[in-house]
């Protein structure tokens, strides 16, 4: 079964293997509030499906995904949704850093964290532009499989921010690579991604949707149960070396970034809009 194409966020299930498609391509994918709920649905549905063994996340269109929707249409950083990831308040009639705190502590960073944790395993399909917002739900999945064309990077220093809200930067590469990625904002082709270990398989474009299913349908026939467990000792001994807590840290000083731009220029974003942020 698939859902209606006009959702931000399409759903199908085949062969054990349900496929959550990110579904405003003509938008590159950016991500607003809206397609992180019906992201959210999508993923409680698969893990609810008793017949569903392993989750595929991929991107419609050109693109896997650019990022957070910082200037279309359909930008809803005014409006209210459900809160689910963070028993906090809403951040619609909030000011300042209140207001961003609640609502990046919900959207970005507690959404992914919350995704991390379904116990079901998680493969992200990418091709063409991961950007910033995209990383994030890209490595909040178990491991990434990339197209030859696939592009990575994370260019919000630019806006004098130290990386996405998801700063797992230093954990998928080397501190040393990380730094070379967030210094610089440059583009790691595929190859590049793959050397670095961002990502774990490179393949070309018209290869790509046989080596995912191949890939899922391989670990579809693994206890449930014990990919469930071997996913969570995993998470947890990334987590003995400081991911999480590495994370909370982190986002402090995004929230720091943000704040002094709107003292000093204000705008949180200190004026950088989507074309500022190509790399």
């Amino acid at each position: 079964m698939t859902d209606h194409h006009s959702s931000p966020v399409t759903y199908s299930v085949r062969k054990n293997i349900a496929y959550v498609t990110l579904n405003r391509p003509e938008y590159s994918n950016a991500q607003n509030s809206a397609m992180t709920y019906a992201l959210d649905d999508a993923l409680i549905r698969a893990v609810n499906d008793d017949d569903v063994k392993v989750i595929v996340l991929t991107g419609a269109g050109k693109h896997f995904c650019a990022g957070h929707d910082i200037g279309t249409p359909g930008r809803d950083v005014d409006q209210s949704f459900p809160r689910r990831a963070i028993i906090h308040w809403d951040h619609v009639g909030r000011d300042g850093a209140d207001a961003r705190l609640a609502r990046e502590s919900e959207v970005y960073l507690g959404m992914c964290l919350r995704w991390r944790e379904i116990p079901k395993p998680m493969i992200a399909k990418v091709h063409g532009a991961c950007i910033a917002g995209g990383l994030m739900l890209a490595w909040a999945c178990d491991f990434i499989v990339a197209s030859d064309d696939a592009f990575f990077s994370d260019p919000v220093v630019k806006m004098g921010i130290p990386g996405v809200e998801y700063f797992a930067h230093p954990w998928v590469m080397s501190p040393r690579i990380a730094k070379e990625f967030l210094f610089t904002g440059d583009r790691f082709d595929a190859r590049r991604a793959l050397e670095v270990g961002l990502v774990n398989q490179v393949v070309s474009r018209d290869d790509l949707e046989d080596r995912v299913d191949a890939i899922a349908e391989r670990i579809a026939k693994m206890p449930a149960f014990g990919l469930a467990l071997t996913k969570k000792a995993v998470n947890q001994a990334e987590d003995l070396q400081g991911f999480r807590s590495g994370l909370d840290s982190v986002f402090g000083l995004h929230h720091l970034g943000h704040s002094h731009n709107a003292e000093i220029a204000g705008d949180s974003l200190n004026g950088v809009d989507v074309r500022g942020m190509k790399s």
